[in-house]
């Protein structure tokens, strides 16, 4: 039954990331009163660019092609340790949330390795940015999983799902805070506005798309495959760290995976719905306002963790 649950994860994370994109997108466009793209846009892309011939530099090296795969591989990874429908995983005993966070710092260093190794200045650019993002969301998404940590005693995030989960339903204003600060590390982490705008092709203000420039054919869908994992794998550390109901857990036995599907599908249409009000309602900070944003998410999640250690709550 584990291994069951531990396919069922990896495989809705390969499927359903590309239609949550698309279901963001599309809501978006419906709270901006344009003609939303299909739901369906991200699969038919990522399509279209594993059919391509591609183009690399003459002067690129090995690490930029390998660093799609190693991208990929990071985010297919992380989307086996994070419960997203069970909390019996196999995968989950050799890394903990904290390893969690590396193995997403890992792709990111990849990725920015790759950006910079053909020499062009926007990649140069994006990649500088991306590290700064970087820099500055690891610790204060590490903060939010040390709260969630010192309510369930443990580190491994599908035991922390667990025990939330099966808690007695009440006010915790660390995770409160703790909620607040993650929402703030999901934008900027997945190039979302605030931060960036994932729809902008004016080279100076990207990040994110920034680094892709160079890559084209299957290393693009590779790439575009992997950014729509983590925004799926960011949702479901959300879910399991805010709203752990529903999950398969160890008494709910085979009957509590399937109704973790489909309560699974609505978590991820309310996710999306939120995420795109977010971005409708604000508005693109300036590049060098990306600290102060993201050092107000790390104070909310370290206000968390005085809560939890002087209150109790």
């Amino acid at each position: 039954m584990a291994w069951l649950t531990q396919i069922l994860e990896v495989l809705a994370a390969l499927v359903a990331a590309p239609l949550f994109l698309g279901w963001v997108n599309k809501c978006r466009a419906w709270l901006q009163n344009r003609s939303a793209p299909s739901l369906l846009q991200p699969y038919r892309g990522i399509r279209k660019l594993f059919f391509k011939d591609a183009v690399i530099a003459e002067n690129a090296s090995p690490l930029f092609r390998l660093a799609p795969y190693v991208v990929f591989g990071a985010m297919v990874l992380a989307a086996a340790i994070i419960p997203s429908m069970g909390t019996r995983l196999p995968f989950s005993s050799a890394a903990d949330a904290i390893a969690l966070v590396g193995l997403l710092a890992t792709a990111r260093v990849f990725q920015s390795l790759a950006a910079m190794d053909v020499g062009t200045a926007f990649g140069s650019l994006g990649a500088r940015r991306e590290m700064m993002i970087g820099f500055l969301a690891e610790p204060a998404l590490l903060m939010v999983i040390f709260v969630a940590s010192l309510i369930s005693a443990t580190t491994a995030l599908p035991v922390i799902s667990e025990r939330l989960a099966v808690q007695s339903v009440g006010l915790y204003p660390s995770l409160a805070f703790t909620a607040v600060a993650f929402t703030m590390v999901l934008l900027a982490e997945n190039a979302r506005i605030p931060v960036d705008n994932p729809a902008t092709h004016l080279e100076l203000t990207m990040i994110h798309e920034a680094m892709l420039l160079e890559y084209s054919a299957r290393h693009l869908a590779l790439m575009e495959w992997a950014a729509a994992l983590k925004l799926f794998n960011y949702a479901c550390i959300g879910f399991a760290l805010f709203v752990p109901w529903g999950v398969s857990t160890t008494a709910t036995g085979p009957a509590g995976l399937l109704f973790a599907i489909p309560l699974l599908a609505a978590k991820l249409a309310v996710a999306g719905v939120g995420l795109a009000l977010i971005e409708t309602l604000s508005a693109k900070l300036r590049v060098f306002r990306a600290p102060e944003f993201l050092a107000t998410a790390f104070l909310l999640a370290v206000l968390g963790l005085l809560v939890r250690l002087l209150l109790g709550s």
